[in-house]
């Protein structure tokens, strides 16, 4: 009889005790998939949102922390206190392009959605972005609305339907391209329609700032800080504040999920352990036909790895699934929006290396028992009863 049949022999004598063990690591390694294809890609999500905003400087209320600041790359509700004037006095600023953002929610079928006011025109040119159905706004005070292609697709929403913002019916007058940011799932009025609708008469949220030199953007800076009393921000320093933010999200995920992959191992220790009990006359057999210690200590070695493979191809499986049905369900805020998108990059190689990762934390796991069942002598494991 090869090891092989061996082993699988000896996996399948305690079908109960195969089959729980095997679950355990199972939804020990799903959490682990589930969790980190959830944070995995947070990083590049916020890099594509930062270079989607595209702006070099962001100019946000005075005081405001890091928090408004994932907002606004997530798109959601930000307080509205800069002024018509101080909007006014940025824009007259040369050498640079100012673009003004109103930033609400409203809800569609009773799920939440991203409500921008802009100035079509310029935001249009700011922003490059292209129609894919529909019309365009006509003048920057026009009625109707734009929307995002994800949104659009979702709701089932074409160019001369309605949505509801704020109780009042607006057209829908187009839909953008697909963007790959968070202007894809956003509903856009023209300024003073949504400062209208949201009473927020002459406010904004924010002002995107675009320079044409970028070897002079801290000057702008400081021009921009000597017109208004307004905190201004790089792109870069954004992008760090939010990384360390939602980069806690991320962290807490690996934890939660090393602790699960922990509980599976000690699975694996507990039932290796009571296999090497439960086997000593085997084992003393086995030495009696020839069997050396390396070849007992490689067979419960390769015991305890078959249970890593197959917690790692079932978790992989069940944790890919897990992560697309519940990303949907994750709350919607500033903290977990980047969370929600995360799993939509299907990576390969993180499930093959999840496969990898289960075998061998399951043979470390096996080390203890491979080495008790090995250092057995003949005779001891022979006359155990």
């Amino acid at each position: 009889m090869t090891n092989t049949n061996l082993v699988f022999k000896s996996l399948t004598r305690r079908k109960g005790r195969f089959l729980f063990t095997s679950l355990g690591i199972v939804i020990g390694m799903a959490s682990f998939v589930t969790f980190m294809a959830l944070g995995g890609s947070l990083k590049s999500q916020i890099e594509r949102e930062s270079a989607a905003l595209g702006a070099n400087l962001v100019v946000t209320p005075k005081g405001s922390c890091a928090y408004e600041q994932v907002s606004i790359l997530t798109g959601e509700q930000l307080p509205t206190n800069i002024t018509k004037d101080e909007v006014a006095a940025i824009r007259s600023i040369d050498g640079m392009m100012a673009i003004p953002y109103l930033a609400e929610r409203s809800a569609i079928d009773n799920r939440p959605v991203s409500v921008m006011g802009i100035l079509p025109g310029e935001t249009r040119e700011f922003k490059n972005w292209r129609l894919a159905q529909g019309e365009y706004f006509s003048h920057e005070n026009a009625e109707g609305a734009v929307l995002g292609s994800v949104l659009a697709e979702q709701f089932g929403l074409l160019p001369g339907s309605e949505v509801r913002v704020r109780g009042s019916q607006i057209k829908v007058l187009g839909v953008l391209d697909e963007t790959g940011g968070k202007d894809d799932l956003t509903v856009f009025l023209s300024l003073p329609v949504a400062q209208k609708l949201y009473d927020q008469k002459d406010l904004v949220s924010y002002v995107a700032v675009r320079v044409d030199h970028l070897d002079e953007v801290e000057l702008y800076a400081n021009k921009i800080k000597d017109q208004v009393s307004l905190g201004v921000v790089s792109d870069k320093q954004m992008r760090n504040s939010v990384l360390s933010i939602v980069g806690t999200v991320n962290i807490t995920l690996q934890i939660i999920a090393a602790v699960a992959v922990l509980a599976a191992a000690f699975g694996i220790v507990n039932t290796m352990m009571t296999a090497t009990y439960e086997r000593r006359r085997e084992i003393g057999i086995l030495q009696a036909m020839g069997a050396t210690r390396t070849g007992i200590f490689k067979l419960f070695i390769f015991e305890s790895g078959i249970y890593g493979l197959i917690g790692g191809v079932g978790g992989a499986v069940l944790g890919g699934l897990a992560a697309v049905f519940a990303a949907p369900l994750i709350s919607q805020n500033a903290a977990t929006s980047f969370v929600k998108g995360a799993q939509s990059s299907f990576d390969p190689m993180m499930f093959v290396g999840a496969i990898l990762f289960s075998t061998m934390v399951a043979m470390v796991a096996g080390l203890y028992p491979a080495i008790k069942a090995s250092k057995l002598s003949p005779v001891e494991a022979i006359s155990y009863e």
